[in-house]
């Protein structure tokens, strides 16, 4: 995960996809480790964390590459903050997706 200013002002929030050492797990719990399902992620963990933070910065994902972007660098660092304790933790993972089944939450891997 890696925070770039793409041009004076604005940043970007990026994952390679398929690069996480949570990507075997995700796809044994039936998932695909793209950049919609990251992106599936990081609107979980606002909504549930930080909901005001959601109307800092866009997504932009595509199946490669997770993507968020703006011009608030700080709402962007808080969301790398956040995504990282699910990208480095099994355990967290496991339960992140089962909460989001229960919710009806639908990846769009």
């Amino acid at each position: 995960m890696k925070l770039v200013e793409t041009t004076p002002g604005s940043f970007s929030l990026l994952l390679d996809a398929g690069t996480t050492p949570v990507d075997e797990l995700i796809e044994r719990l039936g998932h695909e480790p793209n950049g919609y399902f990251w992106e599936g992620v990081a609107q979980l963990l606002v909504s549930a964390e930080d909901p005001a933070l959601g109307s800092r910065f866009s997504y932009d994902s595509e199946g490669g590459m997770f993507c968020a972007h703006g011009t608030d660098r700080t709402a962007l660092e808080t969301l790398a903050t956040m995504m990282r304790t699910v990208i480095e933790d099994g355990d967290r993972v496991r339960r992140l997706i089962a909460t989001a089944e229960a919710d009806g939450f639908e990846f769009d891997d």
